[in-house]
């Protein structure tokens, strides 16, 4: 089968195309024929060796994908030939609390990823999907969709009426943007292009703000707020967004800490988060019951991923690149 490698040294020109033998289902495994997959920035970040420079190479990239079954194993019970799945990121991780044994089991890194023709899995670490969904808009959801869901609905406990702020147009914040409106939010987005700005609100997106021509984002969210500040904010930009974030957010507030893109380490005012009483949450994608559960929702208000681009398997390395430009708006995917 065709496979694309991180081989003996990180960086996008050692992401090249091999051959691999095909998998075999062993007891409790389930073959899957791949069709699509999609990006995530933490993707880029693996490859570029940003995320974790001791990852053992080589390492076949992507979480995020889905696939046919085509064969199972002895003892197989939750899936049959013929189903249509995507594989939960954390694999381990089935439902409950989060735990150091449950989330070691990540695809994409320390486990091969999902850019192979063909992936062997166990079926626990699976997940069945909406039917009224492309194959390319089913493989956008185990990562960014579930990182959305888990911040808002489990861990934030959204609330119809709140104001939830979030940061750009990539895929955890144009899925969280869905999910808000689904629940009755007022929704505030920030992006450095008015075009960007005006295709969120065509989504449903309340407010927009350009954090290039309006630098003090956070006073302008408070402004809109009537001066009391936001409710939650998914904060995705990291070290050069944090201290707007802590501005921007009520007293009682939910700050989700999701990512990274500006960098890991900042100073922070502890006094903003003692005396505001606010609650900051790390988020690492979720549980397969958190994947089942947003599914049932999604497919019972019939939600459509947005999908930026979609790639031909061959030039995955551009899809790469394009996630590097930072030119997209949602999701970005690679089709076999």
């Amino acid at each position: 089968m065709k496979a694309f490698e991180i081989q003996n040294k990180f960086g996008l020109e050692s992401l090249t195309q091999v051959e691999r033998l095909d998998p075999t289902a062993a007891p409790l495994h389930v073959v899957i024929k791949m069709k699509a997959v999609s990006l995530n920035y933490r993707d880029l970040l693996t490859v570029e060796g940003r995320y974790n420079p001791r990852l053992p190479l080589p390492l076949v990239p992507l979480s995020d994908g889905v696939g046919e079954v085509v064969s199972v194993g002895e003892g197989v019970a939750r899936v049959k030939v013929g189903d249509r799945v995507a594989a939960n990121f954390s694999q381990k991780w089935l439902g409950g609390e989060p735990a150091r044994s449950k989330l070691g089991a990540s695809l994409g890194g320390p486990l091969d990823g999902m850019l192979s023709e063909f992936r062997a899995l166990h079926e626990d670490g699976l997940v069945h999907l909406p039917s009224h969904l492309t194959d390319e808009e089913a493989a956008t959801l185990p990562c960014a969709a579930v990182t959305a869901w888990n911040s808002l609905i489990n861990l934030g406990g959204l609330r119809a009426g709140e104001t939830v702020l979030l940061q750009g147009t990539g895929g955890v914040s144009i899925f969280a943007l869905q999910f808000a409106k689904l629940s009755g939010a007022r929704v505030i987005i920030t992006s450095s292009s008015d075009e960007k700005l005006e295709r969120a609100k065509a989504l449903g997106a309340d407010l927009g703000i350009n954090y290039s021509t309006t630098p003090d984002w956070d006073k302008q969210a408070k402004l809109l707020t009537g001066g009391t500040g936001v409710d939650h904010v998914i904060e995705v930009g990291g070290a050069g967004t944090f201290a707007n974030s802590l501005r921007a957010i009520k007293i009682g507030g939910h700050i989700a800490l999701i990512g990274n893109l500006s960098g890991n380490a900042t100073e922070v005012n502890l006094v903003l988060i003692l005396m505001q009483n606010l609650r900051i949450q790390g988020v690492l994608v979720g549980s397969r019951d958190t994947f089942e559960a947003m599914n049932r929702a999604i497919a019972l208000h019939q939600l459509r991923p947005v999908i930026d681009r979609v790639f031909p398997f061959d030039e995955a390395r551009h899809a790469f690149e394009y996630m590097a430009s930072g030119a997209h708006f949602g999701k970005i995917c690679i089709k076999f």
